[in-house]
């Protein structure tokens, strides 16, 4: 996977380091999209608060990762589409926050209708966020 992930970050002519590709690693291995602060305390000593800053900066312009905002308005970082790029994210998907845990999902196969905006308006970003209890947090019955 390590392989993969230096394969991308070469396509999107950045430098192979260390704590670029720990961060995908950590990223890709979540099973739900990771703030910062978490990520810095995963990071631990591999990476300072500004580095991580700017890592997910450039990830994010560069179509590696998206951002979601969740409930309380914290950034939270997922892989993006492989179809999305440098000029053009195409990570139009709903996101699934948990009250409980506070976790957000990506909900990639569910799917989306198209959604039409008056003349004159340009989308930039769309989020759409879904809130209520994750399969996890949900008592069975």
């Amino acid at each position: 996977m390590e392989k993969d992930f230096a394969h991308l970050l070469q396509k999107n002519q950045l430098k192979i380091t260390g704590p670029r590709l720990g961060v995908l690693q950590v990223i890709a291995q979540s099973d739900a999209a990771i703030t910062q602060p978490a990520l810095e305390k995963i990071m631990g000593a591999d990476v300072d608060r500004v580095t991580l800053y700017r890592i997910l900066k450039t990830f994010e312009e560069k179509g590696i990762l998206h951002k979601v905002i969740d409930l309380n308005g914290t950034a939270n970082y997922a892989i993006c589409s492989p179809k999305c790029t440098v000029h053009e994210h195409h990570d139009e998907h709903f996101h699934f926050n948990c009250i409980n845990c506070k976790k957000v999902y990506c909900l990639d196969d569910t799917p989306l209708q198209s959604i039409k905006i008056p003349k004159g308006f340009i989308a930039k970003d769309i989020n759409l966020l879904i809130s209520g209890l994750c399969d996890k947090c949900n008592p069975p019955e």
